[in-house]
């Protein structure tokens, strides 16, 4: 009898054996070279981080490993952040009271500044997004900053994994860019989170741990 092959970020078995039995394999792309690979943090930030302070603290150790291995392997790493200062009607209208907080993240700096236990070089993009994802036209210029240095793959890490990492993700995929998710260095709702993974590994692209995105760095970097 054929082992099944287990998801290493616990997505339901059922829904691996369908995607293995589609692809041939776990993973849509099994290989990256890294000189064309970038890692995007999605809202790291001040304003965004003080609300899951205990969980981006969890993951900036991963975060800062994923990005000095890609540096050491010539590849892109790019800061994203969302200083929202004149927020559209339905933006007030889907967030209520709320958007006046984001509001003065924006024009206080706040929600530009990365959270202090993140590691950002001077090489580093940086870039800002007036929306939930970092590719959608018009709301942010990272694709363009992108296809300057080549890149053919995406690394998503941050928050929040079922909206703005997941936007940016789905969004790059459209823009053909291999998309990998990486499952233990995203935050969110642990419900919303572990759906957003599963039907992202199902239908748009992988969804690995830091520790097999390092292994894959060095063995392809190499």
């Amino acid at each position: 009898m054929t082992q099944k092959m287990v998801h290493p970020s616990g997505i339901d078995q059922e829904i691996v054996d369908k995607v293995v039995g589609r692809r041939g394999g776990l993973n849509a792309f099994p290989m990256l070279n890294p000189r064309r690979t970038a890692l995007v943090v999605v809202d790291l930030d001040m304003g965004t981080a003080r609300d899951t302070e205990e969980q981006v603290n969890n993951i900036s150790g991963r975060v800062n490993a994923l990005a000095a291995s890609l540096r050491q392997h010539g590849g892109t790493v790019a800061w994203v952040t969302t200083p929202i200062q004149e927020p559209t009607e339905n933006f007030r209208a889907v967030f209520g009271k709320a958007a006046d907080r984001f509001i003065a993240n924006g024009k206080s700096g706040i929600s530009k500044r990365l959270w202090p236990e993140l590691d950002s070089k001077e090489n580093d993009i940086h870039a800002t997004k007036q929306g939930h994802s970092a590719f959608f036209p018009g709301k942010c210029d990272l694709h363009k900053q992108l296809v300057t240095k080549e890149i053919e793959s995406i690394l998503i890490v941050g928050a929040v994994t079922n909206v703005c990492c997941e936007g940016t993700a789905r969004d790059a995929t459209e823009l053909q860019y291999k998309v990998t998710m990486i499952s233990d260095a995203c935050i969110g709702n642990p419900n919303l989170y572990q759906a957003t993974l599963t039907t992202f590994f199902r239908w748009f692209g992988d969804v690995r741990p830091t520790e097999d995105i390092l292994k894959l760095i060095i063995a392809t970097g190499n």
